[in-house]
């Protein structure tokens, strides 16, 4: 390529894909709005497909060296207190997908691709650089910024998050979808955190319209915790403070075992979750969308950031020596448009099914999930941890595999 590709925001998705690019000896300008470089919120969960995409990325090490590999994932009943299920990640499960469970803190995360990418010759990166729009022809793609500033590529990645203006004026479905529940975030230290549930675990303590979580972080000197609370909220809203009578007032309700997790929190913030409908219109021409650009999805998979990396491994395997830029990336786009959209969807269907049920339907879900063995629970997830973002498009065996975290 003669230009460099032109990167629309500079979070993991976006830094993720300037590093897939760059060993594939392609050159890249990451386009920033936020004045400095950096992650907001706290933990995220990293299943082995991310981990296959860190190898692929080059900073498989990196990765590794702070994350912290917890024992299990642990379903508890928010209402009874006891435990549904627990899913194993010994190494029975490493073995099965090849890599590891893990939680990171997202900063760290991010920093690790950020350092990756300032490491980089073939990566820029430019901070105040909100892109509002583009134009392009045959030959080039002009990302237009805020500020009225020009810049010319060869391509231009929408990376720019769950409001992206690239795909505004790609795609032009308007506003997020508002699914009207509420989380709250917190980060504490270790000792503050209750002695009895200072586990090696990411925990779920499930409840009627309302779920708390919470793992250990940072070399085990931080739990992070968040609290979801499915209360109608009308409008999207990201990282307000928020105090603690209100994050409380959503889990009167729940065992005093669950709800001490709460009292524990400061400096509470809250999201307003939202997410969007799969859609089949990624690119167009030389401008393609990824990560949460392309396929925004509610937090309940724990895939987000993991799709995103996996987007970064697909677009810089088709563009390593694309002489048709627009086939390339619309070979991206099939590579990735099904399996997003399958976790999409499923992500609403888990919050619906196992995160927030009340009544039979609560006792159905604890009934099923009981019951399952570890090699259940393996098969059940074979078609997403087993994958490395590189498979092509979701097969018609795949499809037709029981989609169930939710049915027996």
């Amino acid at each position: 390529m003669t230009r460099p590709v032109l990167i629309a925001g500079g979070g993991i998705g976006g830094l993720a894909a300037a590093i897939g690019l760059a060993r594939r000896g392609i050159a890249s300008i990451v386009l920033e709005k936020a004045a400095h470089l950096g992650e907001i919120g706290a933990g995220i969960q990293l299943g082995p497909n991310a981990f296959h995409a860190f190898d692929y990325l080059g900073v498989g090490d990196a990765a590794r060296d702070m994350a912290v590999y917890i024992d299990n994932l642990r379903l508890m009943d928010a209402i009874g207190g006891e435990e549904i299920t627990r899913i194993p990640l010994d190494a029975a499960f490493r073995t099965r997908f090849g890599n590891p469970y893990a939680v990171v803190h997202r900063g760290d995360l991010h920093g690790v691709f950020l350092k990756a990418c300032m490491d980089d010759p073939l990566v820029e990166l430019r901070t105040s650089s909100a892109v509002a729009s583009y134009e392009q022809d045959d030959g080039a793609v002009t990302a237009i910024l805020a500020d009225g500033v020009r810049v010319t590529g060869s391509v231009l990645i929408g990376a720019d998050g769950l409001r992206s203006k690239v795909r505004g004026q790609l795609v032009g479905d308007g506003a997020p979808r508002v699914s009207g529940h509420t989380t709250y975030r917190s980060v504490i230290p270790v000792e503050e955190m209750p002695e009895d549930l200072r586990w090696n675990a990411a925990t779920l303590w499930a409840g009627p319209k309302c779920h708390i979580v919470h793992y250990p972080l940072s070399g085990w000197k931080l739990f992070n915790l968040v609290v979801t609370y499915h209360n109608d909220a009308p409008d999207p809203v990201a990282g307000q403070p928020v105090g603690h009578d209100e994050v409380r007032r959503g889990f009167e309700h729940v065992a005093p075992i669950a709800r001490q997790i709460i009292d524990k929190g400061r400096d509470w913030k809250l999201w307003v979750l939202c997410d969007r409908d799969p859609v089949m219109t990624w690119t167009e021409g030389r401008v393609a969308l990824l990560g949460d650009a392309a396929h925004p999805m509610l937090q309940y998979f724990a895939q987000g950031a993991c799709m995103a990396m996996e987007d970064a491994v697909a677009l810089s395997a088709e563009l390593d020596g694309a002489q048709d830029i627009p086939a390339a990336l619309a070979r991206y786009a099939v590579r990735r448009q099904l399996r997003t959209a399958r976790v999409q969807l499923q992500s609403r269907a888990i919050g619906e099914h196992i995160y927030h049920p009340e009544g039979a339907h609560a006792a159905l879900r604890n009934a099923v999930m009981s019951q399952r063995r570890p090699e259940e629970w393996y098969d059940q997830v074979d078609w997403l941890y087993g994958s490395t973002g590189l498979e092509g498009a979701v097969s018609a065996e795949t499809l037709t595999r029981p989609m169930d975290f939710v049915t027996a």
